[in-house]
């Protein structure tokens, strides 16, 4: 049962991410286009939030199914998976870029930050070891202009062992 409240995807879009699917073996299913088309509309989503987003065009899909999707979609490469400091994976369809993150630490807003550099991997290691690297993770901390404007001071950095 498809409700009204929540937007059709885009047709275009739609018929893009189904010949994705496809050149990747994946059938095309009406769990993995609402995974798709929720993420795409509200990147840095986690999965409990893709769950109650598609729950409105498929109300008995489970969590599990959410997360065996997310896995898949990832694991060919049409999602990416953010992993914040102390915080749940979040989700996003800007794939291939080699862009970072900046964090808030105060409220966990996430904003997409263009890489620097421009090719990958951003960062050079002091040591390869042997391997050929394909991306550099980076994650801003910081505090948004919003927490900033509210008032709300960093907290002291943490201790370090040495």
């Amino acid at each position: 049962m498809q409700t009204t409240d929540r937007p059709a995807p885009d047709a275009a879009r739609t018929a893009a991410w189904s010949d994705l699917l496809r050149s990747h073996g994946r059938r095309v299913t009406k769990q993995r286009l609402a995974v798709l088309d929720t993420v795409d509309r509200r990147p840095h989503s986690t999965a409990e939030e893709v769950l109650a987003d598609v729950r409105s065009a498929l109300p008995a899909i489970t969590l599990q199914s959410v997360y065996v999707v997310l896995s898949d979609l990832t694991a060919v490469g049409m999602l990416r998976k953010f992993e914040p400091p102390a915080s749940p994976a979040l989700y996003e369809t800007r794939t291939g870029d080699n862009h970072h993150h900046a964090y808030c630490v105060r409220c966990g807003t996430v904003a997409d930050v263009d890489c620097a550099v421009g090719h990958t991997p951003c960062l050079t290691p002091s040591d390869h070891h042997g391997m050929q690297l394909l991306t550099a993770d980076v994650v801003y901390q910081g505090i948004c202009a919003d927490c900033l404007a509210a008032g709300r001071t960093p907290a002291a950095p943490s201790p370090t062992a040495d």
